[in-house]
């Protein structure tokens, strides 16, 4: 019996960023916000936008998956936060861009096209996964 699906190794980057809750309500209404409601989001949606590998389906180029969440944290007597005071709780509206990368894709041009992400992230400790992972393809 043949497979009607392949299978197809990636990476998956996952970018945890922050936003305000104007740019929360407009990605809800399924719009992007724009570079004065959003600065670091929408520059991390340009870089994957950028001719590099984040993104890359063959057919298709710069796919994101993009959703909503919020971010609990107490930030430390020595931190300086983006949102928030030292020792006090704060909740932060957060988008998640998620992007695959080919595994074969030039190592090199990964780690541009990440330094470039870590380089617009706002956090000081920015939250930022890289994962193996496999996609399901038609066959």
């Amino acid at each position: 019996m043949t497979s009607g699906h392949g299978v197809r190794a990636v990476r998956a980057l996952k970018v945890y960023c922050p936003i305000d809750r104007e740019a929360l309500a407009t990605l809800m209404r399924g719009e992007l916000p724009t570079a004065a409601q959003a600065g670091a989001f929408t520059a991390i949606v340009d870089l994957i936008r950028a001719d590099n590998p984040l993104g890359d389906f063959g057919i298709y180029r710069s796919v994101i998956e993009l959703t909503t969440g919020l971010e609990s944290f107490t930030p430390g007597p020595d931190a300086r936060p983006t949102l928030g005071e030292a020792g006090t709780a704060a909740l932060s509206p957060t988008a998640i861009l998620t992007v695959y990368i080919p595994s074969d894709a030039p190592q090199e041009a990964v780690d541009r096209a990440i330094e470039a992400v870590l380089a617009a992230h706002p956090w000081e400790v920015p939250v930022i996964e890289l994962s193996e992972t496999a996609l399901i393809t038609r066959a």
